[in-house]
């Protein structure tokens, strides 16, 4: 499976916000995110970063 964890980016560190991501889905405002579970969560963020071989996307909040 190819599931991506998405991390928030604050500074140095990174929080992991969800994982097992299925879909991403830019929206006006920030980025709508979905897991093969259903279970979605909407952030006030942009990509920042991904990478494929890790599975994992960076996001950076937008102020």
């Amino acid at each position: 499976m190819c599931e991506a964890s998405a991390y928030l980016i604050e500074g140095q560190n990174s929080t992991l916000v969800m994982e097992s991501v299925d879909t991403i889905e830019p929206q006006e405002d920030g980025i709508q995110l979905v897991n093969i579970f259903g279970e979605q969560k909407f952030l006030k963020a942009r990509i920042h970063s991904l990478t494929l071989v890790d599975n994992k996307v960076y996001l950076k909040q937008i102020e």
